[in-house]
């Protein structure tokens, strides 16, 4: 098997778990992971992010504070703001996996409280056993969190490699000031997302589908 081969089945494998296992991830593991995942490229190598990471009963406390923040109607306050719509295939892609997921867990498109229901679980954590917040400097704007991005990715993906499910959240930027004062972040630095992270239940109906994924035709356009 060749490198990209291998490359390939990681990044195939990887899904968005929501449900886990309350098993916790080693603590050699989960700086396996970081170990990895730093080595993806930023501009003018300023390796922008910073990664708060959570286990335990620091998990179960930041858990609690997030469901009371989003149950009790606390208004958003992104540090990015969210997109302003999504529009043509990137609506279509956004409804197919809403759809995807609802089906899983056997919620009608018509059961509201289901769905609502459904969403708090984002602030639930999914029930994992660690939660990673991912922080970059405000001074780098726009341009941090996108290199911050492909640490995202990376994070991710070395997670799967060594057998640990993972989802990346941007609900929980939602609330970055909250965050901030939770985790004592620097006012200097966004807030960008988290990623949930653990063993998956891999009997958890809401983990068996996968989405799909644009063809190459449907990504390149060439020029010659």
């Amino acid at each position: 098997m060749t490198s990209y081969d291998t490359l390939t089945d990681i990044l195939k494998s990887r899904y968005s778990c929501r449900a886990f296992r309350p098993d916790p991830v080693p603590d050699d593991v989960i700086t396996q992971i970081i170990t990895a995942a730093r080595h993806v490229p930023s501009w003018c190598n300023a390796q922008p992010w910073q990664v708060t990471i959570t286990k335990g009963a620091a998990t179960e406390t930041f858990r609690d504070v997030m469901m009371t923040a989003a149950s009790t109607g606390r208004p958003p306050q992104p540090d990015l703001d969210w997109p302003s719509k999504y529009s043509g295939a990137y609506a279509e892609r956004r409804r197919t996996c809403g759809y995807q997921l609802y089906d899983a867990v056997g919620i009608e498109k018509s059961d509201r409280a289901g769905r609502m229901a459904q969403m708090l679980r984002n602030y639930a954590l999914f029930d994992a056993p660690h939660v990673a917040i991912i922080h970059s400097p405000a001074e780098l704007g726009p341009y941090g969190a996108m290199d911050s991005g492909g640490f995202v990715t990376a994070f991710t993906l070395a997670a799967t490699a060594l057998g640990v499910a993972s989802i990346p959240q941007a609900a929980i930027a939602g609330y970055a000031p909250l965050v901030r004062d939770h985790f004592d972040i620097a006012d200097d630095r966004l807030v960008l997302c988290a990623i949930s992270f653990g063993y998956a239940d891999k009997d958890a109906p809401i983990n068996q589908f996968r989405t799909e994924r644009a063809v190459p035709d449907q990504i390149i356009d060439w020029k010659s």
